[in-house]
């Protein structure tokens, strides 16, 4: 959701540039794009600003913290739709109850439902639809992906054996 966001901005982007591009030759000027404190145009911007909307802030090295300082006050509704990923990251890293993660996962659905984007709320909607599975995941801390590699290893033996 936070990337189809960031996407329909580039285009935006691409297109503002055109439109700006067709003015310039059609006044007989050159065009130059406008550059931000950072050295890149809109558009590098919004190209460049995708592996860093995946990570945790804490993980951002220096370019991409300037980088996201400059995305983020060009594009507020970026930074809002960022922080309601790091909010849901943050249920799965720190909850370590069942109890804990259905109150901040609940809370977070309410803030989904405030910020008003539409494919968030396409995101909450899976979320909740199957978080009786996705809760389970606190009882201990384990997916069904460890489920199904202990199920592989068993029928492995099994078929070793026989």
């Amino acid at each position: 959701a936070l990337q189809e966001l960031r996407i329909e901005h580039r285009w935006e982007a691409i297109n503002e540039e055109t439109n700006e591009m067709e003015n310039a030759r059609l006044e007989g000027r050159k065009y130059r794009a406008r550059k931000f404190r950072n050295g890149e145009t809109r558009k590098e911007i919004l190209f460049r600003s995708r592996l860093l909307l995946f990570k945790d802030p804490a993980a951002w090295n220096v370019k991409q913290r300037k980088r996201a300082s400059v995305l983020f006050e060009l594009y507020p509704d970026i930074q809002k739709a960022f922080a309601l990923v790091q909010r849901l990251r943050r249920i799965y890293s720190s909850c370590k109850s069942v109890a804990g993660a259905r109150l901040k996962l609940a809370l977070w659905y309410n803030q989904v439902n405030e910020a008003g984007f539409h494919s968030f709320n396409s995101v909450a909607a899976s979320v909740f639809a199957h978080s009786t599975r996705i809760l389970n995941f606190f009882n201990n801390r384990s997916t069904n992906a460890s489920a199904e590699a202990f199920n592989a290893k068993l029928k492995d033996s099994v078929s070793k054996s026989v």
